[in-house]
């Protein structure tokens, strides 16, 4: 007698994921037309049928989104994220779902435990942040045809008009344009950037903004400085000397913390502003851009489920597969 096909035969003759199949089954609408054919012809060709009490199993929806929690690492970084996971979590429980946290010290490790929530049926769709050029993490999760919106842009890729997948991102340029454009306002054009290296998605998004807000003007310094209090402020210092500028825009709170410090060593009184918006940076009256992460958590749901109570994500068609988030410029006076 000839052996009954499994789902995981139609996922070998189709060439898929055992998950996939599983997905054309019973959620179809999240699976991509083409994969959804392939698969049901693969079922068409082995007379496959699924057994009723299994079937009913895997009906079952776990209402869960998952999303990686970023080791700790003390310090100023990481706030955005916190605020960003309560503002998930609190906005997914007023639509009748959950969060679930998850650790993971690399990509292949955070792909690896996606895998195992998802072959659990512990999860029913994903959050990543933190997204880099050529991210694993994105084509496994559209290989797998797991739902997925990522915080942070499918960067080296035509993101809008071409984009990979749904995301959400805070626009970083239009940040730093208007904290120029503010400085500018109060001392003149002689308004410098300090950056990290180049080659960072969000470092040169951000530094983007500063030199649109600048246009034609003569060229004003650009600083550079790995991501720390102690880097930014020894770059600073020693571009300080020179007087060469009369404000310095920063890319985030930690390199703008340090600028003020070497500001303050040096008796300049000049503004500097960061990005972020920490707790930190409050604390020493210094302006900063606000990420607004409440509204990039409402961003995502928006993608993953639109109006209704469960997961139903948004396709990804050129122009309407992200949110992009303005940010708002806090201005204070630093502390004395």
């Amino acid at each position: 007698m000839r052996r009954a096909a499994t789902i995981e035969d139609v996922a070998q003759a189709a060439g898929v994921s055992r998950q996939t199949v599983s997905n054309v089954l019973n959620a179809p609408d999240i699976v991509r037309e083409a994969t959804r054919e392939r698969v049901r012809a693969a079922i068409t060709a082995l007379g496959y049928a699924p057994h009723a009490s299994a079937r009913r199993l895997r009906l079952q929806r776990s209402s869960t989104i998952g999303i990686h929690l970023d080791p700790y690492a003390g310090g100023i970084s990481g706030v955005v994220l916190d605020r960003f996971v309560h503002a998930l979590t609190e906005q997914a429980g007023e639509r009748r779902q959950r969060v679930l946290v998850y650790a993971a010290r690399s990509p292949e490790d955070e792909i690896a435990r996606m895998a195992e929530l998802a072959d659990g049926g512990e999860i029913d769709a994903v959050v990543i942040t933190g997204t880099f050029h050529g991210d694993p993490r994105t084509v496994w999760l559209a290989e797998r045809d797991l739902p997925f919106v990522s915080f942070g842009r499918p960067w080296g890729v035509d993101d809008i008009d071409d984009p990979a997948h749904l995301w959400v991102d805070v626009d970083g340029a239009a940040g730093t344009r208007a904290a120029t454009e503010y400085a500018m306002g109060q001392v003149g054009p002689r308004v410098a950037f300090l950056g990290w290296p180049g080659g960072s998605g969000t470092g040169d998004d951000r530094e983007r903004g500063w030199l649109e807000a600048r246009g034609g003007l003569p060229p004003a310094p650009r600083l550079t400085a790995v991501e720390s209090v102690a880097e930014g402020r020894a770059a600073a210092a020693a571009a300080l000397a020179s007087r060469e500028f009369d404000a310095l825009v920063c890319a985030s709170d930690v390199l703008a913390i340090g600028a003020h410090l070497a500001a303050t060593d040096a008796g300049a009184d000049m503004p500097v502003i960061g990005f972020d918006n920490t707790p930190a940076a409050e604390a020493l009256g210094i302006s900063s851009v606000e990420q607004l992460p409440e509204k990039v958590a409402e961003g995502v749901l928006e993608l993953l489920m639109g109006e209704r109570t469960a997961i139903s994500p948004r396709s990804a068609s050129p122009g309407h597969a992200h949110v992009l988030v303005e940010p708002r410029l806090v201005v204070r006076r630093p502390a004395a």
